[in-house]
Formats: C-alpha cells, sequence, structure tokens
C-alpha cells in the first residue's frame, strides 16, 4: 500500500497554516493553533484516528479565533483530500458513539466525494477558554468540505460544554479511522460507480 500522507501549507492575509499528516501514523503529534482549547480538540482528533499530524497555524487572534479555526479546518482537509488518494481499498463508511461524562456523542463519515455537514449539537456552545464554542461547526463544515466527505456530527445529550466537545471530536476521530481503514485490497474502490473523491 502506498503511504497516505499529505504536505499543506496555506497562507492567506489572515492566516499562515501548515499541516504535515499520515493517515497511518504512529499517533506522533505537534500541534500549534495558538488556542489553547482548540489545541485540545485536534489533539483529541489525531490520536483517536490515529494519524500522526504535524500542525501549526499562525493567525489574526487579534480579531478573534474564527479565521484560524476556520483555515485550521480547510487546510486539514485538504490535507485528508491529499493522503487519501483514490480512495482505493477503504472501507469507506465509519460510525462512533463517544462519552465523556454526562455528555454522549455519535458521529458518521462517508468517504463519498459529496461534502456534506450536518451538525446537531444538544446544548449552546459558548465558549471554554480562549475557544469561542460557535467555531467548533465552522472547524467541522471547513473539514466535510475540503475533505469531500459527509459528515454528521451529533451531541445527543450533555451539560458541560468541554465535554460536548471532546466527545463530538472524539467521537469524529473514531469514526474517520473506520472509514478510513484499508478491508479491500489495493484492487476495490468502494463505490458502484467504480470511483470516489
Amino acid at each position: 500500500m502506498m503511504a497516505r500522507t499529505a504536505h499543506v501549507e496555506r497562507s492567506t492575509k489572515e492566516t499562515r497554516i501548515t499541516v504535515a499528516l499520515n493517515i497511518d501514523g504512529a499517533n506522533d503529534s505537534s500541534i500549534d493553533s495558538g488556542i489553547g482549547f482548540f489545541d485540545h480538540l485536534l489533539d483529541a482528533l489525531q490520536r483517536h484516528a490515529g494519524f500522526d499530524l504535524q500542525l501549526k497555524a499562525e493567525g489574526d487572534l487579534h480579531v478573534d479565533g474564527h479565521h484560524t479555526v476556520e483555515d485550521v479546518g480547510i487546510a486539514l482537509g485538504t490535507a485528508l483530500l491529499e493522503a487519501i488518494g483514490d480512495a482505493r481499498g477503504v472501507a469507506r463508511f465509519g460510525h462512533a458513539y463517544c462519552p465523556m461524562d454526562e455528555s454522549l456523542a455519535r458521529a458518521v463519515v462517508d468517504i463519498s466525494g459529496r461534502p456534506f455537514l450536518h451538525y446537531d449539537c444538544a446544548i449552546p456552545l459558548v465558549r471554554v477558554g480562549d475557544f469561542d464554542g460557535e467555531l467548533f461547526a465552522e472547524f467541522l463544515r471547513a473539514l466535510a468540505m475540503n475533505a469531500r466527505m459527509a459528515l454528521h456530527v451529533e451531541l445527543l445529550y450533555g451539560a458541560n460544554q468541554h465535554h460536548a466537545m471532546e466527545a463530538m471530536m472524539k467521537a469524529t476521530a473514531r469514526a474517520l479511522k473506520m472509514a478510513l481503514a484499508i478491508d479491500g485490497g489495493e484492487r476495490e474502490i468502494p463505490s458502484t460507480k467504480g470511483v470516489l473523491i
């Protein structure tokens, strides 16, 4: 199997981001977005998906975190798309439930080539540390659109914002790990059309 790796650089007037991704990694990471709780969420994504991820973001945090969080989602989604390649041999579909204390989250993913995000959170997400909770959905949207995958993420119930976002990120990670697992050898593309992505 060819290495499923990617290196992406994104530079705008608002952000400068570099991402190095290995889907079949050894849980090696170096993550610095400049936003502490966002780093914590990205670390959970990397660790539970089983990726190697080196990510460095410099953004206009004096404005707010929006540009940085969205552009990290764009860069990471772009890296995923590049690393997946033609998706030959992948399981394609993945799903996971993840609890964190009182919170329970569900994520379902289809490595389909058709980008879509369904996001439903049972509680309002306001702020955890220096992370604006409404940006969580913006990250997931950017990730799904740029990785060209259908992603459904739901917080079924919960009370604590930290627990809620971490449960949703871990569920997303576990669903991605399942969907990206090689189960059809190198011959098969898991689609009746004979093409994905």
